[in-house]
């Protein structure tokens, strides 16, 4: 086991823009290998960035990366990135399952076909890529999963406000905890990272109120810093479900300044106070 990233190898699904790329940049920094799963191959007018671009920033940053343009609800391109991740880098050390679908419609005005949309993505593309991964997960000294999924908070309040997309999110960190405890004798650990906060992303612009609410939001960064502390951290948890500042506190980090938000930032879903 080892407390540095060099030459460990991730393998991600999305990671185009956003708090996937955030992550795979922070851990650029420390010499990791990326492989990105993402269906961005050309621009979008309405979102920043594609898997290419991805691929250069994460370069720029000091590490090696390769792009594969596909859908995590596909098994063939699951299979498809972890035999690239293999090929190139010669195994897999981390999964991280980024790619998720975010829909807030409540039940009676959401299409079934949305519902299926964010079942597929999230929680079938989260035990998709991390069952793809495993025989070479085996082989690592220091197997990780990380699912970008929430704590399991069934207040009504939540659960009432949009119950598909709770479930999509929930059923992410129920198979990660799953993944956990099955696969602990294999030496594979499993766990949760949730920002507690919003985070300025193209989500929060574009569906959860625009610039007002990315004033209020964190930037991308902290959820790469506190990626790269729970990768790394000498506890070596697992089974855990751990909000950004946790993970950031348990490695030293609690002025949180430099990530934005002002003094009243917005809570993510799923969190009740700061």
């Amino acid at each position: 086991m080892t407390d540095s990233l060099k030459d460990r190898t991730i393998v991600m699904s999305g990671g185009s823009r956003g708090i996937g790329l955030a992550i795979l940049v922070a851990a650029a920094k420390e010499g990791a290998n990326a492989v990105l799963l993402a269906k961005t191959d050309q621009p979008d007018p309405r979102l920043p960035g594609t898997v290419h671009t991805a691929v250069a920033e994460i370069e720029e940053a000091g590490g090696r990366a390769v792009a594969v343009v596909g859908d995590v609800r596909e098994e063939a391109d699951c299979a498809r990135a972890v035999a690239t991740a293999v090929e190139t880098f010669g195994g897999i050390d981390i999964v991280v399952n980024n790619a998720s679908a975010l829909n807030l419609t409540g039940t009676l005005d959401l299409a079934p076909k949305r519902y299926d949309l964010m079942q597929q993505i999230n929680s079938k593309g989260t035990w998709q890529l991390t069952r793809a991964a495993l025989p070479h997960l085996f082989a690592s000294d220091d197997a990780q999963v990380v699912t970008l999924s929430p704590p399991v908070n069934l207040a009504p309040h939540w659960l009432g406000r949009f119950p598909a997309y709770a479930l999509s999110k929930m059923g992410m960190t129920i198979l990660t905890l799953g993944f956990a405890a099955e696969f602990a004798e294999k030496g594979v650990r499993a766990n949760c990272l949730w920002p507690q906060t919003t985070i300025a992303t193209a989500a929060v612009v574009n569906l959860l109120g625009g610039a007002e609410a990315a004033s209020r939001s964190r930037t991308p960064e902290i959820m790469g810093d506190a990626a790269v502390a729970l990768f790394t951290d000498p506890q070596r948890p697992t089974g855990q479900i751990l909000l950004d500042v946790e993970v950031l506190a348990r490695a030293g980090t609690t002025d949180l300044s430099a990530y934005g938000g002002t003094d009243d930032p917005e809570l993510d879903f799923f969190v009740d106070s700061l």
